[in-house]
């Protein structure tokens, strides 16, 4: 059969253009997924214990866009869910991002208090302030806070997370680190935040279940592209293992899961607790919080950051330092040359995306096509 179009990749992104094209265009779509399964790192699945996990670690929908939340509510209806984490500090369990309780929990009381009102009086009340904002203050109180968030919360973290010292990144990371002026310990601020009701994969099968999206599933493109006939190509893969490592490997983080069954309802008090300092493992995750599953059984996952490398693990995190976006700028460039051949999604961007921002980007460029 000739195809209008192949995407490769069945992730949000290959899942989203494949549905707008075989909706409002008629195309015919082939999909092509080196797993064996739908949904990229989104993909969840029941474990041998019956309890519902995500595979590649937490993924928690949560966006400002209602264009993007409107359409993905076509193929689900949604649990709503608003997301929790704590930190392991000192011994204690906290709250995250650093805000008014974290304070109060790791401070004597008449310290906390006065940080606390410093905090309000230079930012305002619920202000979130980057930590090194915070760290160019000229209080020196607020700046021995700044000094104690950085060390205790975020430096072990990154090193662990990107095996890399914190200046060794893009400064937009530590940007990512706020001071929550407030006593909020929401995750995310986003009006819309949930979780499909049936599941990740169970959404996407919905968006490929048309007669004229075709799949074929744990096979590599590179294997398969001389046999197909298709008019046009949307790659949602690595760019640089799609030009042969042209200018060189573009470097990511991966990861790595163990996982522990329990006989019990619920272990953790929220679903995610972070280890800045303690362990090789940066954070453990019991998927019965987000999932509002109920069985007697709960499934604990810890993840371990380690490198990545080329057909032994997958990528997950571009590392963000300019020498990186320069190698990538290059095959952009290579990119340009190419007729028929479109690229878009976390891969292929060299851009950690949001699942929000994966179909955002989806969606942009669908409309971009000619």
């Amino acid at each position: 059969m000739k195809y209008d179009w192949v995407i490769v990749g069945a992730g949000l992104t290959g899942a989203t253009l494949a549905e707008r094209l075989a909706v409002e265009r008629g195309a015919r779509v082939l999909v092509v997924e080196r797993r064996r399964h739908l949904a990229g790192n989104a993909y969840d699945h029941y474990d041998e214990k019956g309890v519902l996990v995500h595979r590649y670690g937490p993924h928690i929908f949560h966006t400002r866009d209602h264009a993007v939340f409107e359409y993905l509510s076509r193929f689900t209806t949604w649990r709503p869910y608003i997301h929790k984490v704590m930190a392991e500090i000192q011994g204690q369990q906290v709250p995250l991002p650093f805000n008014l309780n974290t304070l109060q929990a790791l401070y004597p009381k008449r310290l906390a208090e006065r940080l606390e009102q410093k905090l309000v009086q230079r930012f305002g009340h619920g202000a979130r302030v980057p930590i090194l904002k915070l760290m160019a203050t000229d209080d020196p109180d607020l700046r021995e806070l700044a000094e104690f968030v950085y060390q205790n919360v975020f430096e072990g973290y990154t090193r662990k997370q990107w095996g890399l010292a914190p200046e060794e990144l893009d400064p937009s990371v530590t940007g990512r680190v706020p001071v929550v002026v407030a006593r909020d310990d929401r995750y995310f601020t986003d009006p819309y935040q949930a979780l499909p009701a049936d599941g990740y994969t169970r959404m996407v099968e919905r968006m490929l279940d048309h007669p004229r999206i075709h799949l074929l599933l744990g096979t590599e493109f590179k294997e398969v592209e001389g046999s197909l006939r298709f008019k046009r190509l949307i790659y949602t893969g690595p760019i640089d293992a799609f030009f042969d490592y042209l200018h060189g490997p573009l470097p990511y983080r991966s990861l790595r899961f163990t996982w522990q069954n329990l006989r019990a309802v619920r272990v953790q008090p929220v679903a995610v607790i972070n280890y800045p300092n303690e362990h090789r493992f940066t954070r453990t995750t019991e998927y019965k919080h987000l999932t509002g599953q109920e069985s007697p059984f709960t499934a604990i996952a810890y993840e371990y950051p380690e490198a990545h490398e080329p057909g032994k693990n997958d990528p997950y995190y571009p590392i963000p330092r300019e020498e990186n976006r320069e190698r990538y700028q290059r095959y952009r460039e290579e990119a340009s040359k190419l007729r028929g051949v479109f690229f878009a999604g976390r891969l292929a961007d060299y851009r950690y995306y949001n699942m929000d921002q994966a179909v955002a980007r989806a969606l942009k460029l669908y409309r971009e096509l000619p």
